[in-house]
């Protein structure tokens, strides 16, 4: 059920979610934060869509802030989904228009679940300091998605130099596998230490980059990107021992990666590519600074080289 509220304000949103639980039940009971997500234009109903999956594994209140262009009188329009139209959630979609557009914090607070967490999603474009700007302030987690960005090897640099413990990316999420992956590798015998690192794949993607940054700062090793024309993705990796290299290929298009390692047999495992519900999921699993991604980040990613 969508439910649209023209020229209103914040005390007539929360009244009609009051009135809204009565006549339906605990709908908005039982939630276990706040998922604030900033998307205007083409972004708003992916994030939406991610976001009603994610519920159902976090119950959340989502509030959607929609800053539009700015160029109409001050007012606020508002949008209220539950039952089918909002997953295990409910979704709020505030529109405000003129002088409204700089204050968004002061019309999010009034909405926000009392005594939970608060997290915030930049679809598209974070700010230049996440954890600076008005909403920034408020969240406990803050997620970005520099992928979508015009430069997104660029804005990752400046994810880096403005970090603050409760930032992430879901770029970090998108290689959680390829890090599991490996990290199960080299817990088999024989425990050699690693003397190069290539990852093959994307170089302007910048999972691509935390995924080599991550081996760059945990290894302590010199890693090289090997970009391949036509991928989309991370396509492989070679982790070069004593005894001989460690190769896992995933082929563009591929499901499946390929791992092979001297004196044992090849394997092929299940890793389909992560779609952004997942990432988002994942995200909300942990509230407290990610220090690994910190690592990553800021440490290895400098160490990292492109071939």
């Amino acid at each position: 059920m969508i439910i649209t509220l023209k020229g209103t304000n914040t005390s007539e949103i929360g009244a009609k979610l009051v009135d809204l639980r009565e006549e339906g039940g605990a709908v908005a009971l039982g939630r276990v934060l706040t998922l604030v997500i900033v998307a205007s234009g083409d972004d708003i109903e992916p994030a939406v869509e991610a976001a009603n999956i994610a519920s159902r594994e976090h119950p959340c209140r989502v509030i959607v802030v929609d800053p539009g262009d700015g160029r109409k009188s001050a007012g606020l329009d508002a949008e209220i989904r539950i039952g089918g139209d909002a997953g295990a959630s409910e979704v709020i979609m505030l529109r405000p228009t003129g002088p409204a557009r700089r204050e968004v914090d002061t019309l999010v607070i009034p909405l926000l679940l009392p005594d939970a967490p608060i997290v915030l999603w930049w679809p598209h474009d974070p700010p230049e300091d996440m954890a600076a700007d008005p909403l920034g302030k408020m969240a406990q987690r803050r997620i970005s998605d520099v992928d979508a960005c015009t430069r997104p090897i660029e804005s990752l640099r400046g994810l880096a130099k403005t970090y603050t413990p409760g930032d992430t990316d879901l770029s970090w999420a998108r290689v959680t596998l390829w890090r599991g992956l490996v990290a199960a590798a080299l817990d088999e015998p024989p425990y050699e230490t690693v003397r190069s690192v290539q990852v093959l794949g994307n170089g302007s993607r910048p999972s691509t980059y935390l995924f080599a940054a991550w081996l760059a700062a945990a290894l302590k090793v010199e890693v090289t990107i090997k970009h391949e024309a036509g991928a989309s993705a991370i396509t492989g990796i070679t982790l070069d021992r004593r005894s001989g290299p460690i190769t896992m290929r995933r082929p563009e298009g591929s499901a499946v990666v390929t791992l092979a390692q001297p004196g044992q047999p090849q394997l092929q495992i299940a890793m389909a590519m992560r779609p952004l519900a997942d990432c988002l999921m994942e995200d909300l699993r942990r509230l407290d600074p990610d220090e690994i991604y910190e690592l990553a980040l800021v440490k290895g990613r400098p160490k990292v080289t492109t071939a």
